[in-house]
């Protein structure tokens, strides 16, 4: 049961939320299909039913592969990740747990590193604080998971 539906947001809350959206769209640093696989993986770490449907739905709709989505959890016991896409994983896992040591975090960003810019680290962080927040917004307000149709929001 929802305790704020998704269309009673208010509409400033909105319109920053999708400003957001629209710059980390412009920015083209990762393919979307693996974007998806991104966002699916943060939502699964916050266990975040409702934005876990909504991704695996849109990253299945990019032409990800399903075995690759729903493996994103196990990354490292796999050998269909490349290593760029291994590396984002990782720090994605740090930017949303907040839980590992310095030492680990710099290994995180080491490994990132060796693959993107400064530049590129910066916009895909703040594309993990996005899913984050969108998370948030949806276990908090309660968005009904099981519903959601590609391309909805």
């Amino acid at each position: 049961m929802s305790r704020i539906p998704f269309e009673n947001i208010p509409e400033n809350l909105m319109n920053c939320m999708m400003q957001t959206e629209k710059y980390i769209k412009s920015l083209n640093i990762i393919d979307e299909s693996f974007m998806e696989v991104l966002r699916y993986r943060v939502s699964v770490i916050n266990q975040c039913a409702y934005c876990i449907d909504m991704h695996f739905k849109e990253a299945v709709a990019a032409s990800e592969s399903e075995l690759r989505i729903y493996s994103s959890s196990v990354w490292k016991e796999t050998t269909y990740y490349t290593e760029s896409e291994q590396a984002l994983l990782e720090w994605a896992e740090s930017v949303t747990l907040l839980n590992d040591t310095s030492e680990q975090r710099q290994q995180s960003f080491t490994n990132l590193s060796k693959h993107f810019s400064q530049d590129d680290i910066s916009n895909l962080t703040l594309s993990i604080m996005q899913i984050n927040s969108w998370n948030r917004l949806a276990k908090s307000f309660g968005f009904e998971a099981g519903t959601y149709q590609v391309g909805q929001h």
